[in-house]
């Protein structure tokens, strides 16, 4: 690998333990070769608008791709020899590696919280290579849930809340161009589709298990998984949570937006514009644009809207918007993972509360002199939250905290007009002498300057055991999946070149990735047979079949005859 390049190879010992989470879940006895990419922690845009007169979050974010692949037959004519050459041409099978599935997935992190957005994934159709049995685990599903979990247990902060957001929107393809025609319509076509619905439903299943698996973890105080389909109904929308046992309590249909904001943990209310995240390619973050292009400056100042005035109208209008309005349901899921907190915490808390408490209990309500003591009877207290419909402004800074700003800036004027004319004399000095050019430094690329930087800070947790095997700058990671996005996945041979390409490319030309042999072993539900099996037969010999009257068995019926009186004619009229 040239040095010039702005990638490092990790070697593949940051990755022993997602490999062997990963070979855990696939199928027993069968190879896969595992591609992970990621990029270190890198300054970005702040998710969320601050409120007036507070600073924007300094945010960081974290790219992961990883893509699945599989060896898949070929078959090829070989070329005959010129004594031979009138003979027919020969055929052999051989394997070559195609990708059948591959995930994006963002970490965006700030002092207050660790956001894994899932950003795109999708397959291309050709895992029915495999021939797996009909009615066990998708290793589809199984690899997304194994990597969103293992990216959380390695991100986790303390006393840090943990989100996973995504949003479901049925397509033919994501990442894969030429992959849709390969619908499962016709001989040699499998992907399968899924409906809007099937995709809400898909991945709410494959989320489910991490609310559990979380749980269990010391660091975690509470789970909770949140629904959200814009236009449908609470009652529609828990037809697609998993019915399990403990799904009623894992999951509540709604958004849990000022829950994990910080905001609101400060203020007494927020406007709705300010808890709005901005993901990449996200419908709710282009209908907030477009609300704040609609706003005058001063509103969007002010952290307001011209026509929206709660999250509730925000997500009423939103099945109206974007993506939603175009006759496909779209799925917003939240997981939230609460962190738990230290014991000289809750010790620190309780104490407080309890001397509060005590205080608060043997103090007089009355003065010496007799007068009510409304400070005692009345201590001081966090505000309760303002109503949604009440329209009110952020707090601002406490008065004291205004005063000592003007003050260090009153006292600091005469420092900076000092400052301001030193440098107004500087700049009238006349250069005079002999011009010394400066000596060009030359820019020289560091193997694995990647990795010069802290591991752990107040805005991110960058282990080791989290990175990907191969690590590549923000510039690099653009152009690796832009490579993709411009490959062909129609037909099996345009996939295995394409993925051959895509594998070369990104690598510069220097092996990476990772073989991984399946150990769960397939297991078929009796309700369904596998593949090549016949479908069973329906015998309904055991039926007990009901006897006929006899009237309708001998062909004859009763006719009903009307008796001569029934009948009346109509009396003539004379002219």
């Amino acid at each position: 690998m040239s040095s010039s390049s702005n990638q490092v190879n990790a070697g593949g010992s940051t990755t022993n333990e997602l490999l062997e989470k990963l070979a855990s879940v696939l199928p027993k006895d069968l190879k896969f070769s595992i591609h992970h990419l990621s990029t270190p922690p890198t300054r970005t845009d702040a998710l969320f608008v601050p409120p007036p007169g507070e600073k924007a979050d300094k945010t960081y974010c974290e790219k992961h791709f990883l893509a699945l692949s599989i060896e898949a037959p070929v078959t090829g004519a070989v070329k005959r020899s010129s004594p031979g050459a009138d003979e027919a041409k020969s055929t052999e099978t051989a394997t070559k590696q195609v990708i059948a599935f591959a995930i994006e997935v963002f970490i965006f992190t700030t002092a207050f919280q660790t956001v894994l957005f899932v950003s795109k994934a999708d397959s291309t159709g050709y895992l029915h290579l495999l021939k797996l049995p009909r009615g066990g685990p998708s290793p589809i599903s199984e690899v997304s849930s194994t990597l969103v979990s293992y990216l959380i247990q390695h991100r986790r902060r303390k006393n840090i809340v943990s989100v996973v957001n995504l949003f479901g929107r049925a397509q033919s393809q994501y990442l894969f161009p030429g992959s849709g025609e390969n619908d499962g319509i016709g001989p040699g076509r499998e992907k399968h589709i899924l409906s809007d619905r099937g995709l809400i439903k898909w991945w709410c299943r494959v989320l489910n298990p991490l609310l559990e698996d979380q749980r269990k973890d010391d660091r975690v105080a509470a789970t909770k998984g949140y629904l959200l389909v814009p236009g449908l109904e609470e009652r529609d929308m828990r037809a697609f949570i998993p019915r399990t046992v403990t799904s009623a309590n894992d999951w509540e249909i709604g958004h849990p937006m000022e829950r994990i904001s910080h905001y609101t943990q400060k203020f007494d209310w927020v406007p709705p514009r300010c808890l709005i995240p901005r993901y990449p390619d996200d419908p709710k973050s282009r209908y907030r644009d477009e609300l704040d292009e609609e706003s005058a400056k001063w509103k969007q100042d002010m952290g307001a809207w011209k026509s929206i005035r709660t999250l509730n109208q925000f997500w009423d209008t939103m099945a109206f918007r974007q993506e939603c309005s175009s006759g496909r349901l779209t799925g917003f899921i939240w997981l939230v993972f609460d962190p738990k907190k230290s014991e000289t915490e809750e010790q620190a808390t309780q104490a407080t509360t309890a001397s509060f408490a005590t205080s608060f209990a043997s103090a007089p309500l009355m003065t010496p002199t007799g007068s009510f003591d409304a400070s005692t009877a009345f201590p001081p207290s966090t505000p309760p939250k303002r109503r949604a419909d009440v329209p009110a402004r952020t707090p601002q800074a406490s008065p004291l905290k205004a005063s000592f700003t003007a003050g260090e800036i009153t006292n600091s004027q005469p420092d900076m007009a000092k400052e301001t004319s030193k440098t107004e004399k500087e700049k009238k000095k006349k250069l005079k002498g002999r011009i010394t050019p400066r000596v060009p430094k030359v820019k020289k690329h560091q193997r694995n300057y990647l990795f010069k930087r802290p591991n752990t800070t107040a805005y991110y947790h960058w282990p080791t055991e989290g990175r990907g095997d191969l690590i590549v700058d923000e510039h690099d990671y653009k152009r690796v999946v832009e490579l993709l996005l411009q490959l062909d996945f129609e037909t099996l041979g345009k996939a295995c070149s394409a993925t051959k390409r895509w594998i070369s490319e990104a690598g510069m030309g220097a092996k990476w990735g990772h073989e991984v042999v399946g150990r769960r072993v397939q297991t078929v539900t009796s309700a369904t047979a596998d593949r090549g099996s016949a479908a069973p037969v329906n015998n309904l010999t055991g039926l007990v079949r009901k006897k006929k009257p006899a009237a309708i068995e001998s062909g004859a019926a009763d006719v009903n005859v009307l008796g001569a009186g029934l009948i009346r004619k109509k009396p003539k009229t004379s002219a």
